[in-house]
């Protein structure tokens, strides 16, 4: 184990480091918006697919529109947010991450649930949600809290 000493604290690990939670907040709204905007550009090309599966089909293949954006979005979470970089695109341009508080890795099952709780908390309790930040400990979100999880920044 690594243990450095900072302003006399002894820290064992980059999640214990306080200056590893300075902007995250915000860090993560950004993030979202931007992994929203490269969920809908890389919608575009399975759209025009599905339309094409539509004609050939005689318009059956037009009921994948109804799972195309969860779809897309479930397949680029799973490969980002599980990844190796552990974070999305959006997060990797926000310089933040998503980590297991455990220190093992988030596989793609966690990133997929961690995503799919971030949603339902935001349909059903918007406000909660972002609150949760305010008083948790390392500015958990309420999913983070459920799932053990915690961002942080990846450049400290």
């Amino acid at each position: 184990m690594n243990a450095r000493v900072l302003d006399g604290e002894i820290i064992t690990s980059r999640l214990d480091d306080v200056r590893a939670y300075d902007g995250v907040r915000s860090r993560r709204v950004f993030a979202c918006i931007l992994d929203y905007i490269v969920v809908g550009l890389l919608t575009i090309p399975f759209a025009i697919l599905v339309f094409l599966l539509g004609i050939i089909t005689l318009g059956l293949g037009w009921m994948l529109y109804s799972f195309l954006v969860p779809a897309v979005a479930v397949l680029y979470i799973w490969n980002t947010l599980g990844g190796r970089e552990q974070a999305t695109l959006g997060m990797r341009a926000m310089g933040i991450r998503l980590d297991r508080l455990d220190g093992a890795p988030i596989d793609g099952m966690t990133a997929v649930v961690h995503t799919v709780l971030f949603w339902a908390g935001n349909v059903l309790l918007t406000p909660l949600v972002l609150l949760v930040t305010l008083f948790s400990d390392r500015k958990r979100a309420l999913h983070d809290l459920l799932l053990g999880t915690v961002v942080s920044r990846s450049d400290r």
